[in-house]
């Protein structure tokens, strides 16, 4: 079975970005994102520019994806268990902020551009929510992506050469135009705790 590593623990995270909020946001506000989440946090340590290509295939920069509030996920269509649930998890808790009026959105991002193809992407996002953006890219623009957001791939060494899995981190990511990266989730966060933080989240920072 795929072992899946976080690339920093949430500890880790938390203390290296907690001070970031003051310098994002200013003496006044990070105390109101600390009410968000245990582990508010925001700044440039984490996420950032990249160049990737759509699920229409279309090149597309993170300025041309973050129009509104976006949940973030890295992973891989051919991912037999954990990329599913945690995509689904993500579509319900879009589903709830929609219902509540938020206008906020999903993205998935392929760390396996070699068999993850706009139109591969395309047709897996489809299956979680109408509104959920596919994006993949030449392994190094996949790469560059990763490397901005902390996070880690790497396929297994031993697979099928087709049918091979990967080694991949499982956090998602909560980012925002002209605030970038704000906040990320563990796998055992329900969508209902993640949609509760989001709008809490978009509350404060609106």
């Amino acid at each position: 079975m795929t072992r899946f590593v976080a690339s920093t623990s949430a500890v880790a995270v938390a203390a290296l970005l907690a001070g970031a909020a003051y310098y994002a946001y200013g003496p006044n506000a990070a105390p109101n994102l600390a009410n968000c989440s245990q582990a508010a946090v925001a700044g440039g340590a984490i996420g950032g520019a990249f160049e990737l290509v759509s699920e229409d295939g279309v090149t597309v920069t993170d300025q041309d994806v973050i129009t509104k509030p976006t949940i973030l996920y890295f992973g891989y269509t051919f991912c037999p268990d954990v990329c599913p649930l945690d995509n689904m998890r993500n579509a319900d808790a879009q589903r709830i902020l929609d219902e509540q009026g938020y206008d906020v959105q999903t993205a998935f991002i392929s760390i396996d551009p070699e068999r993850d193809t706009p139109e591969v992407m395309k047709e897996f996002t489809s299956l979680f929510h109408d509104n959920m953006i596919g994006l993949t890219g030449s392994p190094e623009q996949v790469k560059a992506a990763s490397k901005a957001y902390k996070t880690y791939y790497q396929k297994e060494a031993d697979g099928d050469p087709e049918y091979y899995l990967m080694d991949h981190s499982t956090q998602t990511y909560f980012v925002m135009p002209e605030v970038g990266f704000v906040d990320f989730f563990k796998r055992d966060d329900s969508p209902e705790k993640l949609a509760e933080t989001v709008a809490c989240f978009v509350d404060e920072i609106s």
